[in-house]
């Protein structure tokens, strides 16, 4: 009996074609697995029943609330939605742009910011007094002042260069706000390397700008991946405050439609469009932190 249990509980050993072996899993081993995924299965269905249950008591009681009918027919009217969603989709390209040009600059300003601050020798002082400066400013002024501000302020005074566009002027404005936002994110992972990494590089023979070139930035710029795309979603909505200076993106697009037909379904559409595009970069940033926990445990990996 003490043999046939052992047996049982232990790997057994197969022979193989060409004097192979490969180990079986033992009944034990394949016991707890079944349980496993049993339990899984029940853990499944038990999240998906609740869900189901929250949703249609969230479904009742909306739907059966006196001003659904109103709210239905001023937000959810198919045919305003369907009318409104080309042009809204058309702005929304304009959105795109203004994010996509916007998130180059913001990592080279941010970075360039974190670095000043960063600087130590005092002839540099007045460098690094204005990177912090920068960013008690620009993280001080709420985003849709400073789009108010740059937007009409840059243009009244007359500066020979100065752009007129309100989109690029907007963009600008988004730039200065999230490039103070960003720098702070880049001083932080810079700071998170142990001061051991700058030694080991200073004993190799590099020098200070060497060492933070190869050696800091590669492993801070990894560090702080995560918070940065949490920016960047925070900042494809934000897009949206340019249409205080009055170009057609989707938000301006969806003013118009509303003004004309005074219903707000196509606010709606301009918020799907929003959720299609920010969705995916917080499922993103997700998996990129979950990725970075698994390499920060013990036998982790690459």
């Amino acid at each position: 009996m003490a043999d046939r249990v052992g047996r049982r509980t232990r790997p057994e050993v197969t022979a193989q074609a060409g004097g192979q072996t490969a180990w079986v899993k033992s009944e034990r081993q394949l016991d707890r697995e079944r349980r496993r995924r049993r339990a899984d299965v029940r853990s499944g269905s038990v999240a998906a029943a609740s869900t189901v249950l929250c949703a249609a008591v969230v479904v009742v009681v909306v739907v059966g609330s006196p001003g659904w009918p109103r709210v239905h027919e001023t937000f959810f009217n198919w045919g305003e939605f369907t009318g409104a969603f080309p042009d809204v989709l058309r702005g929304f390209w304009l959105n795109v742009r203004i994010f996509l040009i916007a998130e180059v600059a913001i990592l080279v300003l941010g970075l360039l910011v974190a670095l000043a601050r960063g600087l130590r020798t005092p002839l540099l002082f007045p460098v690094r007094a204005l990177a912090v400066a920068y960013t008690d400013v620009f993280r001080g002024i709420p985003t849709i002042l400073l789009v108010y501000l740059v937007g009409f302020g840059l243009p009244a005074l007359r500066l020979q260069g100065v752009p007129e566009s309100p989109a690029v002027l907007g963009g600008f404005a988004l730039v200065l706000s999230y490039g103070a936002y960003v720098a702070e994110v880049f001083r932080a992972g810079i700071d998170s390397i142990h001061p051991s990494q700058r030694a080991a590089a200073r004993s190799l023979g590099l020098s200070k700008a060497q060492s933070l070139r190869y050696v800091v930035l590669p492993q801070a710029v990894r560090r702080v991946v995560p918070p940065l795309l949490n920016d960047f979603a925070s900042l494809q909505k934000d897009t949206a405050l340019v249409a205080v200076l009055g170009p057609l993106e989707a938000l301006r697009q969806a003013q118009i439609h509303s003004a004309d037909t005074f219903n707000y379904t196509p606010y709606l559409a301009t918020a799907v469009l929003f959720i299609a595009l920010t969705v995916p970069m917080a499922r993103f940033t997700d998996h990129l932190a979950a990725r970075a926990e698994r390499r920060r445990a013990p036998g982790g990996g690459r």
